[in-house]
């Protein structure tokens, strides 16, 4: 790259380019502000430009980073620090080669949720500020990596990145032998038929009188009572608050109510969670309505609404640990001042000093009402989507390790949104719960699936076996 600089030379002229992706043109341009030959994290910063004639959606996008690992068992994280595109649209996962180099045998790929929007000719993507490090925080050696090139301070196009088009290279040179192909769509785990009827499954349309109801108990869920953790410390967990209510003429749902009147005394939250712990790769899925607002009373309050999978923590930072998070926070919290979502996957912690291992995507802005919210996890990625519509990917080291429980839990992050004492509540709703293990569905087979399940009038299924 020195070279074709010093020349004056367009560097896209070295770059093979498809006849076929004429129109379909991409170039990558790279910098680092890690210039060392070792450092403790490496940072490519990247931009994608469309250089053709059509406009591109950057979800069908995704840039390879090459480079040589530290040693066979040295597993990395990625982190975005910063992106015109929002961080919480890019998604970065880490790959093997099939074909080690002496200067590359991992890949870091970079992906766009929809989020990110499209590219029409001549727009780039803007400044992309990515990092990635070792897992042990160990130095890491740069300086014999593929892609890397401490010289290149600003950005310009870098033939030594990767840039595929659904799945099809459109610019750069791979590592010799290592041309990335088109990897088929959500691939399952299990082979087969995705959508088959007969695959472990559950499904549950909340169809009970109350909380109290023998079969909420029979069908395999435990209502949290009593106090401790997440949130204030000193609230109440409250079964109670817990109700199924009508939902038009035939159908009900879950109500999963938050009361405070802004003292930790005065605050009794809500949550109902699997009592077996057999829940893995597949595919996860619930419909639920989230509400900005108290029923009465001022409005503020720091309250997360949830739906989340997880594995318990035995120990700080115990390596079995995992969790996959939907967080709604309507009225911000934890530094938030506006309404945002997480979508949260989880390595390991340890609660003090606090030190937490995950990524997560985010979006602004109101989900107030109804929201189909799925999960999908196989060997390879968890992958968020939110009304049909991806929001995040987490690859490796994130993936759960062990079986999980399936939960939902309205709480109070902190005391400070809103010190009124006049009583306030908030209402957190839920349809229905679907699971159907070693299986990667899409949104609309979800859809169909429940669909069924409900033409059927099936209110209850769960043939998932235990863990």
């Amino acid at each position: 790259m020195a070279v074709c600089t010093a020349a004056g030379l367009a560097c896209a002229a070295l770059t093979a380019m498809p006849a076929s992706a004429a129109g379909d043109s991409l170039s990558a341009q790279y910098r680092t502000s890690a210039t060392g030959a070792t450092a403790d994290q490496v940072e490519p910063w990247l931009e994608v430009t469309n250089t053709g004639s059509t406009t591109v959606p950057l979800s069908t996008v995704t840039v390879r980073y090459y480079f040589k690992s530290d040693g066979p068992s040295v597993s990395y994280r990625f982190a975005c620090s910063w992106a015109v595109k929002g961080c919480g649209n890019i998604t970065g996962t880490f790959g093997t080669l099939a074909n080690p180099t002496a200067t590359a045998d991992r890949y870091l790929e970079i992906g766009f949720t929809s989020g990110a929007g499209s590219l029409a000719p001549g727009q780039n993507t803007g400044d992309m500020q990515l990092r990635f490090y070792r897992a042990d925080w160990q130095t890491i050696t740069q300086s014999d990596d593929y892609s890397f090139n401490g010289a290149q301070t600003s950005y310009a196009n870098w033939n030594k990145i990767t840039v595929q088009k659904s799945g099809s290279v459109v610019w750069g040179t791979a590592p010799a032998g290592n041309d990335p192909t088109n990897p088929p769509t959500d691939p399952p785990t299990d082979p087969g038929n995705p959508g088959d009827p007969n695959a472990p499954t559950l499904f549950d349309d909340f169809n009970y009188s109350s909380s109290s109801d023998a079969a909420v108990q029979q069908h395999g869920w435990t209502v949290k009572s009593g106090q401790g953790g997440p949130g204030v410390a000193g609230a109440t967990w409250s079964p109670q608050d817990i109700t199924f209510v009508a939902d038009g003429a035939s159908n009900k749902v879950m109500n999963l109510r938050l009361t405070t009147d802004g003292t930790a005394a005065g605050t009794k939250e809500t949550e109902l969670q699997t009592t077996a712990r057999k829940f893995k790769n597949g595919t996860y899925a619930a419909r639920v309505k989230f509400n900005d607002t108290p029923t009465g009373g001022p409005d503020g309050d720091h309250v997360n609404q949830t739906f989340f999978t997880f594995t318990p923590l035995n120990a700080p930072m115990d390596p079995d640990y995992s969790e996959q998070d939907f967080e709604y926070l309507p009225n911000g919290g934890w530094g938030e001042t506006q309404n945002i979502m997480y979508e949260t996957s989880w390595e390991t912690y340890n609660p003090d000093p606090w030190n937490a291992v995950n990524a997560h995507g985010q979006q602004y802005g109101s989900l107030d009402g109804w929201h189909n919210l799925q999960i999908t996890i196989d060997n390879t990625n968890i992958t968020y989507y939110i009304d049909g519509n991806q929001v995040a990917q987490h690859g490796e080291p994130y993936l759960p390790e062990t079986p999980q429980w399936i939960d939902f839990n309205h709480w109070l992050i902190d005391l400070a949104g809103q010190t009124s004492s006049t009583p306030r509540s908030y209402n957190e709703q839920v349809d229905y719960v679907y699971f159907v293990k070693d299986q990667v569905l899409t949104p609309a087979q979800v859809q169909s699936q429940v669909a069924a399940f409900r033409t059927a009038n099936t209110t209850f299924k769960d043939t998932v076996p235990g863990s």
